[in-house]
């Protein structure tokens, strides 16, 4: 089955790292910022809109962090990183993408330290070149000693040091589920992440449980599920699954036409939705095919605070950035009869903006 992204969370939070222990925290920032221009005629140059969402997951002393820009324009920047240490090394990435989905850079850094000697490593993948610095420092007394060898870096367009590419396997807890994700390039720049789950229940059949192989290249996403029989009850995935039948309960074909994941991080909810069937779509997809939400809702200084922000594809994407709508809203409650509440809706698709603010008091 080939098809568009499921759960574009995931894959800004597995994509590359290590992870030890089973302790797990989600923490992040958002930051927008909204100008409306009452004199402009038309979109954009009425309506200017950019936000930043920073959004970082901890595991294991692992960080995995990804950083994405999103104004009235589309998707301007996305980028993921990783920093952790494994044994005695001290690592770090970071994967870097235009504002077309495309791959433009890739860096890995790794440090050594051991009887007053540091080593360290810096890989760089950038427009089909290949750089490797690799340096070392030390003190012997007085003396003090820096080395740097810089390998490749020729800018000439061809795999550079007879390198043809690099893959990282990893296994490590999302929610509730046990993931193996696969991180392949080659010498032109990234190739795919694939994401390995097992053990997927579906609640009304305890006896069936769903493997899913999700892959992510450049301009396609596929997904592969396989059946297999599993008695583990615990599960945070849902799959909307529709039976064909007939006659005197004549049961046949049992179709899956989409998956959701709803995972909490303290006082953050994380969902995502993805749906390709005919029928029986939810209602919070609306138009869409996929959605990603992010809210929360906790005690502020001013009063108990709401919030969730949310990001829609269309059902025409091809690419993993094509986003079709984004939405924000945020109530507080100032005192006991008096709340506020704002939002935002953008549409990408046909260019719309829908700005709310509102009060309500009750007594």
């Amino acid at each position: 089955m080939t098809m568009r992204s499921i759960v574009l969370g995931l894959v800004v939070i597995l994509v590359l790292g290590a992870a030890t222990t089973f302790a797990q925290t989600f923490s992040g920032a958002f930051d927008a910022e909204i100008t409306i221009d009452p004199v402009a005629a038309a979109i954009p140059a009425f309506f200017d809109f950019a936000t930043d969402l920073t959004v970082t997951y901890e595991l294991g002393g692992w960080a995995f962090t990804s950083f994405t820009q999103i104004a009235d324009t589309g998707w301007i920047e996305q980028t993921f990183s990783v920093g952790g240490v494994l044994g005695v090394f001290a690592f770090g990435t970071h994967l870097d993408f235009d504002p077309a989905g495309a791959f433009e850079s890739w860096q890995v850094t790794v440090g050594l330290t051991f009887g007053g000697v540091a080593i360290d490593s810096v890989f760089t993948l950038a427009d089909q070149d290949v750089t490797l610095i690799i340096g070392g420092s030390g003190t012997t007394g007085t003396v003090e000693i820096d080395v740097e060898v810089t390998l490749g870096g020729d800018d000439n367009d061809v795999c550079d040091l007879i390198w043809g590419g690099f893959d990282v396997t990893l296994e490590l807890p999302f929610c509730c589920a046990e993931v193996t994700a696969t991180v392949e390039f080659d010498c032109l720049g990234f190739e795919s992440v694939t994401l390995d789950v097992d053990g997927i229940t579906i609640p009304t059949l305890p006896w069936l449980t769903i493997g899913a192989e999700l892959t992510f290249r450049m301009e396609t996403k596929s997904l592969v599920l396989s059946p297999a029989f599993d008695f583990d009850d615990d599960y945070c995935f849902d799959f909307y699954v529709s039976v064909d039948y007939s006659g005197n309960l004549d049961i046949g074909d049992v179709h899956i036409n989409g998956i959701k994941l709803v995972c909490e991080f303290d006082r953050i909810t994380f969902t995502g939705i993805s749906f390709w069937g005919a029928t029986g779509k939810p209602g919070e997809l609306g138009a869409y095919w996929e959605m990603y939400k992010i809210e929360s809702d906790d005690d502020t200084c001013c009063g108990p605070l709401s919030f969730e922000a949310a990001v829609f594809f269309d059902a025409t994407s091809n690419n993993l950035a094509d986003v079709a709508m984004f939405t924000a809203e945020a109530e507080v409650e100032l005192g006991d009869p008096f709340t506020f509440t704002t939002g935002v809706e953008i549409d990408l698709v046909v260019g719309t903006v829908a700005l709310m603010f509102g009060f309500e008091i009750t007594w």
